[in-house]
């Protein structure tokens, strides 16, 4: 059987992100703008000792050229895990398509795709896997 494996660590990681999602939501509540979450989990992120990169232009290959700037990611934390957020009604399938593909060009195994605009934040947080990080598993 196949299965993702996620590292100990960037699980752990995972959970301290959903943490300080919470902890903001809770403090704002839905109907602001993207990015005044960004903003606000980022600070929340940095002080519970995280490294975050917020809106980082990055570069893609393509047929042997660099494309500078081919897309932005909203915050990167400690290097391994990637956080895509939304303030929207309704998540949309191309919010997921967008994460995977990030996922795959950063060569991550996981990220966490978060709508705030969720009247609960649980309904708005979804665990995103990148499936090149497959395995074979044995029944357990």
């Amino acid at each position: 059987m196949l299965k993702v494996v996620v590292p100990a660590p960037i699980e752990s990681l995972a959970r301290s992100a959903v943490d300080a999602a919470l902890a903001v939501h809770r403090a704002l509540g839905p109907g602001l703008l993207e990015n005044a979450y960004r903003d606000c989990l980022q600070l929340e992120l940095s002080n519970r000792g995280h490294e975050v990169a917020r809106e980082q232009l990055l570069p893609i290959q393509y047929r042997g050229h660099t494309i500078p700037r081919a897309y932005r990611i909203d915050l990167l934390v400690d290097r391994e895990l990637l956080l895509e957020l939304k303030a929207v009604e309704t998540l949309q399938p191309i919010h997921r398509v967008q994460l995977t593909t990030y996922l795959r060009l950063l060569h991550l195994p996981l990220g966490l795709l978060i709508n705030f605009h969720a009247p609960l934040l649980k309904e708005g947080l979804h665990r995103i896997l990148n499936l090149a990080f497959q395995t074979e598993v044995g029944p357990t």
